[in-house]
């Protein structure tokens, strides 16, 4: 992968952060946000969305599809993998904060 593709990607993320961080601010100042469950289920539906592009990708490949690139699928498949992990990891501290309360003494 070239060095310019990776600056334009890490280009993205950053706009898509600042872009998050800037509509995130007045919902939380107001006090009407999304609640924590709806937030949660956006980024599970977010994380099957990724995939199930990422399947397609591939399958689209492996029937040999002249307008799918290599280097497309494997992106789209890291991401895919990637947002998996890190929302593997989201529910294990979810489960050991839920531990944590429920060890805790009244």
């Amino acid at each position: 992968m070239s060095d310019v593709h990776i600056q334009s990607v890490l280009a993205q993320m950053r706009q898509l952060s600042s872009e998050a961080s800037a509509t995130a601010a007045p919902e939380r100042a107001a006090g009407n946000g999304p609640n924590f469950g709806e937030m949660l289920k956006a980024s599970l539906d977010q994380v099957n969305e990724t995939q199930q592009a990422a399947s397609k990708l591939a399958n689209a490949f492996s029937a040999g599809d002249q307008n799918v690139e290599l280097t497309e699928v494997m992106l789209a498949v890291q991401k895919a993998g990637v947002s998996f992990q890190a929302m593997s990891e989201v529910r294990n501290r979810l489960v050991e904060a839920y531990q944590e309360v429920m060890r805790m003494q009244v």
